[in-house]
């Protein structure tokens, strides 16, 4: 798997709807017709929330719904890219040169992510232009990554044009950190799965480094997704990355309460290794180590012996050097929990117990509870959700993603599955106070779908 490459296939595009229509409305825009398509697929995080830019593993699953890109190599050197939804503009902008502004976390600069990720890994300039059609059907800002499937099928599409070859693991990792342009400081989960995703399994995705592994889940369960339908941007505001900064603080003092070289310190992971202790004693250091008020930025410089100025130029995000309270204590407690959650799910996966489901949706209720009280990255339409979806027979049930706003996941035995969905229809998206578009509501059981793939035209 780690020297593996994407998937190329053929296929006749008159007998795939969706490929014919972009085929049409490309030919319309552009006046020529695709040489290739490039599919990536979005995903559902099952359990490990907010952890992978820790270090620590993840549970998620690709999703059906995807981005879809259709492409024509050019002389020029010109990137055209389009898009099938009228709210996203065209756009236009040479190959050399890229510059993508962080203010502004607008659609086509996640293209420019991937593109730009390819372009400066194989140290190349004066690259040939491509006329671009973008086709998704991920909800945007929704929790199932839409922004990360993009990055990666630009990415995808660009080492097509240029005819080179990676493995899946390389792709997903230049795909993580070309997505950091944006100006978010995520982990890796998002591009990991959409490369390295296979139908009918779930993946354990750890890190440092990056493989995948199997995860068997229940057969007699399935999983549902619930768009709580209020949007969040994570790269519009700063919430996201001031826990990961949270994160990076909290690792630092840990570290150095523990006599480690804490400057080189940067993931909460990195401590637990260092001292070679489980994830239950890390969490039993925190109470010593760490006190649950909130931290000023002076306190820490106080516990770190440097000044603010060092704080704010050498540790923290450019958007997060304004922030006046840091809740480490709380944050640290999230990771490691939710760090042993992820194993633990993944254990009774493996062992299959006769009561696998009921254990199994404890520790995604659990995961939303600390996501709501100790990260504090929920949000009172997500909490009504869950709430409304355990009602309803969901064995468990959680936020899923980066949170305040977007969507839930729940495990819900199969054979409630029709009374599951007309009930949590009706409860959340019929509501007297909720009265929401149809197309903005999105409900519905998945099973775990494959990663990008090439499509070539037979």
């Amino acid at each position: 798997m780690a020297t593996e490459g994407p998937v190329t296939c053929r296929v006749q595009v008159a007998e795939h709807p969706r490929l014919l229509k972009l085929k049409e409305i490309f030919n319309s825009k552009f006046g020529s017709i695709p040489k290739f398509y490039v599919r990536a697929p979005g995903r559902v995080n099952i359990i490990g929330e907010h952890i992978d830019y820790c270090g620590y593993s993840v549970l998620p699953m690709a999703v059906e719904q995807d981005m879809l890109i259709a492409v024509e190599p050019v002389k020029t050197h010109t990137l055209q890219l389009a898009n099938t939804n009228p709210l996203y503009p065209d756009f236009s902008t040479g190959t050399n040169n890229i510059q993508i502004d962080k203010t502004k976390p607008l659609w086509h600069n996640y293209f420019l992510c991937g593109f730009k990720g390819i372009q400066e890994h194989f140290g190349l300039s004066d690259l040939a232009g491509m006329n671009c059609l973008v086709d998704g059907t991920i909800p945007p800002s929704s929790g199932l990554s839409s922004s990360s499937a993009l990055v990666c099928c630009a990415g995808l599409v660009t080492l097509t044009v240029l005819g080179m070859n990676l493995s899946k693991v390389e792709l997903a990792e230049i795909c993580a950190k070309s997505e950091r342009y944006i100006g978010t400081e995520g982990g890796g989960m998002d591009q990991s799965i959409s490369f390295l995703a296979e139908e009918g399994t779930a993946k354990l995705i750890e890190f440092s480094p990056l493989r995948a592994t199997d995860v068997k889940l229940p057969s007699g369960a399935v999983f549902v997704i619930a768009n709580s339908c209020v949007e969040m941007n994570k790269a519009a505001t700063s919430h996201f990355n001031i826990r990961v900064m949270e994160c990076r603080l909290a690792a630092k003092l840990l570290a150095k309460y523990n006599s480690l070289q804490w400057d080189k310190v940067l993931r909460l992971e990195e401590v637990q290794t260092n001292l070679g202790v489980s994830l239950e004693e890390m969490l039993l250091i925190i109470e010593d180590a760490l006190h649950p008020e909130p931290y000023s930025p002076e306190e820490v410089c106080r516990c770190l012996g440097i000044s603010l100025q060092e704080l704010q130029t050498q540790i923290l995000s450019p958007n997060t050097q304004d922030v006046l309270i840091f809740k480490l204590y709380q944050r640290a407690k999230h990771v490691y929990s939710e760090a042993a959650r992820v194993l633990q799910f993944k254990k009774i996966c493996e062992e299959a117990p006769d009561n696998m489901v009921q254990l199994l949706g404890e520790l995604m209720n659990q995961s939303h509870e600390s996501c709501r009280d100790m990260y504090e990255c929920s949000c009172p339409e997500l909490d009504q959700l869950v709430d409304i979806c355990r009602k309803f027979g969901a064995q468990g049930s959680r936020l899923t993603g980066a949170g305040w706003g977007g969507c839930t996941v729940s495990l819900v035995p199969a054979d409630k599955l029709p009374s599951f969905l007309a009930n949590v229809q009706e409860a959340y998206y019929q509501s007297g106070d909720r009265c929401l578009a149809p197309e903005r509501q999105s409900l519905f059981a998945t099973k775990p779908g494959g990663g990008a793939l090439v499509f070539l035209e037979a």
